[in-house]
């Protein structure tokens, strides 16, 4: 089997800095919090590490950043082609008004409930499934940042009410968002509630992106494809639909409570 080149850096450097400390695979299990058959599957380029995984390496190896620089160019090359130009712009972003009418946005979304809509249209490989999973989460990283961006996301109340995965899927996907929305001031969550009928957003998501110098862009995905636009014309266009779409929805604290009461009908 064909493995990426910085996958296979990264385990080589693994196995060197294991080596060096003389500690077996479950040593650094234990000493990272990691399962040893994890480690080892690291180091066979069986999965990709996590940018947690490779930050407790750096920590343990007291490697300065290394493990953590590499794995981030491990996560550039499994984000799929189209995504990519607007993978960068998102890492920059000073702030991101994201709407979503079927799904939790990828930044705020669990583990399992990644795995669960990147599995639900069978079109994927348990490997390149697992591959996603691990890079959507990589992206979350903008949350822990000492100074995250400000991050607006308004989704339907369908959202929280279309089961993808279990049920305790859900509830831990949604007793997510509660969390999120309670702890990063810089997080502001807004449900439009089904009362609303029919409003703009219903003909689809997008993302507005202001970057730190430079005009507002706007992100939309298909099926198998990304369109990242700055034309001013139309970038004002859809701020002016974002406004309308904003108004109609719940304030942030009444979506966490909305959140909230759902999230129990999943018990």
């Amino acid at each position: 089997m064909i493995h990426s080149p910085m996958l296979e850096h990264f385990a080589e450097e693994l196995r060197l800095a294991r080596a060096a400390r003389n500690m077996s695979q479950a040593a650094v299990a234990e000493a990272i919090n990691y399962s040893a058959p994890m480690v080892a599957k690291v180091e066979t380029c069986e999965r990709r590490p996590s940018l947690d995984f490779a930050r407790r390496c750096d920590v343990l190896f007291e490697a300065d950043g290394r493990f953590e620089r590499i794995q981030r160019r491990i996560s550039r090359e499994t984000i799929v082609q189209y995504f990519r130009e607007w993978a960068g712009v998102e890492e920059e972003a000073k702030a991101l008004r994201s709407f979503e009418p079927t799904y939790v946005p990828g930044l705020l979304q669990t583990e399992e409930y990644a795995r669960a809509v990147l599995s639900g249209p069978g079109l994927l490989s348990a490997d390149e499934i697992e591959e996603q999973v691990v890079t959507r989460l990589g992206r979350q990283e903008i949350l822990s940042r000492t100074k995250p961006p400000l991050l607006t996301f308004v989704f339907d109340e369908y959202v929280l009410r279309r089961q993808l995965g279990g049920q305790q899927t859900m509830r831990e996907q949604l007793l997510h968002l509660v969390k999120v929305g309670n702890s990063v001031p810089q997080v502001n969550l807004h449900v439009v509630p089904a009362s609303v009928g029919a409003y703009a957003g219903l003909d689809g998501p997008f993302v507005l992106a202001t970057p730190p110098n430079g005009e507002p862009m706007v992100y939309f995905e298909g099926h198998w494809h990304g369109h990242v636009d700055d034309r001013p014309e139309f970038v004002n266009h859809m701020i002016d639909i974002w406004e309308t779409i904003r108004s109609v929805a719940l304030s942030h604290q009444q979506s966490l409570d909305l959140i909230t009461e759902v999230a129990e009908t999943w018990s």
